[in-house]
């Protein structure tokens, strides 16, 4: 067991919290109910934990300042506090203009100088910052690619500060893509050296481990030990790399959500009214969900045009189903997801104006964020949960679709290439989300599937989520980084 007396440093881009001034000229800070969150509310009753990150807005003055990073010492957190232009440069020009779209796939990605000048800037605070705190025996965990060259600049600082016994682990949350497309990054080197700098690393599935250790060893001068059968615990074992005389483990962790909280949710009076009013509402028909950030990376196009196809393929079926799709906003001062909300919308115009029937549409798009009541109402009723991904860290709306389905039994609609279908493939039905002839079989043997099978398939994907909780993700990942501490 860890030691109580031990720190767990968790350093990401962004706090999980919000800091709001009132009206007094103080600050107040309150605390997010994320999945990383809950995946460490279990460690914190023996361990203390110390969140780093950016919270989301610059406070110039330094008095203010001071009473602002009170609010957050209350809540355990540390802001580090960015110029809005170098925060703009580092987050959405480098972060998600470049990293992103090459950690999804995608290749013909722009490269531009001053966004990785930035990029490099913002990780060289947060490890002046980090460093300044740490103490030796504490325990660092980084998130996400916002991140990729912080490990390596914390290393750094704590050995010329002499502070050895410090484990560094890095979890990314995205696909580590093929090589093809990771060696489109003309950095690519100097950010595989900074997640090197860790003890331990971590993917959400096995395809990205191996890719990125393909990368590695194809791009830096370096040596793969396969690991195989060390640390039980994690998905396939721990991949070991020895890079610059230091040993890194690599491993499959598999995240996941805390299905108590939907389950909870079900048995609330808000929650129950609103099923109770959803269903009435679509009692005649097959309700087909979606609920996706509104990102290329989510396929929404290609879901649309195949669920048109579905239409024009099954028209008997038209005045039977419905799509609800939920299209989160995200990114709205970016240019391509403006264009692919406009996109969007007149695909959206397009199957309302040929497939509407005098019993009504047969897609509801709701372009906005849903509360935690109908977002949890919505996964209740629903028949049919579809997700079309064309690259996914995981997709934890599968997961929670499925904790809101006891006895019900929804079919899960699961594209390939979305990560949960590693773990989640075989209780659902899944399929290519290029392929608009698959998706629409897949939608029509959803909506056609028999009770027997629908249950078969459902009690396959429930013992899944109810197994991989976000809980158990946190304590295997920090047990696992525990072990590689150096004692005296």
């Amino acid at each position: 067991m860890p030691d109580k007396k031990r720190r767990l440093i968790i350093v990401s881009n962004r706090l999980p919290l919000s800091l709001k001034k009132t009206d007094s000229g103080s600050y107040e800070s309150s605390l997010s109910s994320g999945g990383l969150v809950t995946a460490l509310s279990g460690i914190s009753s023996s361990t203390n934990v110390r969140w780093f990150g950016w919270p989301g807005t610059n406070v110039e003055d330094e008095e203010e300042r001071k009473t602002a990073q009170k609010a957050l010492n209350d809540k355990d957190a540390v802001g580090i506090f960015l110029d809005e232009k170098l925060a703009h440069a580092h987050y959405n020009e480098f972060s998600n203009g470049i990293a992103w779209p090459i950690l999804h796939y995608h290749s013909g990605v722009s490269f531009n100088e001053d966004a990785w000048k930035a990029y490099q800037k913002v990780n060289t605070i947060f490890a002046d910052t980090v460093a300044a705190s740490i103490q030796d025996g504490d325990l660092v965990w980084v998130h996400d690619y916002h991140l990729l060259l912080f490990p390596q600049y914390l290393r750094e600082r704590l050995e010329a500060a002499g502070k050895k016994r410090v484990p560094i682990g890095f979890t990314l949350h995205t696909p580590f893509p093929a090589e093809d497309f990771w060696r489109a990054l003309p950095v690519q080197k100097e950010l595989l050296r900074g997640v090197l700098a860790c003890d331990l690393v971590g993917f959400h599935t096995d395809e990205y481990k191996r890719n990125f250790i393909e990368c590695c060893s194809r791009g830096l001068e370096l040596e793969v030990k396969d690991g195989h059968g060390h640390d039980p615990e994690v998905e396939g074992g721990c991949d070991e790399i020895v890079y610059g005389g230091q040993t890194v483990h690599t491993g499959t962790f598999i995240v996941g959500i805390d299905p108590q909280k939907f389950m909870d949710g079900l048995q609330g009076e808000g929650v129950r009214a609103r099923v109770d009013e959803l269903e009435d509402m679509y009692k005649r028909k097959i309700v087909i969900l979606g609920v996706d950030r509104l990102d290329y990376t989510k396929g929404l196009v290609q879901k649309l045009q195949g669920y048109e196809h579905f239409l024009a393929e099954h028209p008997e079926l038209k005045s039977r189903v419905t799509l609800i799709q939920v299209a989160i906003p995200s990114r709205e001062d970016v240019k391509e997801y403006q264009e692919l909300e406009k996109e969007l919308s007149q695909l959206v115009g397009k199957i309302t104006g040929e497939h509407s029937t005098p019993d009504g549409s047969p897609i509801v798009y709701m372009h906005h964020s849903v509360p935690f009541t109908d977002l949890t109402a919505l996964y209740r009723i629903a028949d049919v949960c579809l997700i079309t991904s064309r690259r996914d860290g995981m997709n934890l709306v599968a997961a929670e679709y499925v904790a809101c389905q006891k006895d019900r039994y929804g079919v899960l609609v699961l594209s390939e290439l979305a990560g949960a279908a590693a773990f989640m493939g075989k209780g659902s039905i899944t399929f290519n989300p290029s392929s608009a002839q698959q998706l629409s079989d897949a939608v029509y043997q959803a909506a056609t599937m028999g009770v027997e099978e629908k249950k078969r398939r459902y009690e396959e994907l429930e013992e899944f989520v109810t197994t991989n909780t976000s809980a158990k993700w946190g304590e295997t990942f920090t047990n696992v980084l525990w072990g590689f501490a150096k004692e005296d």
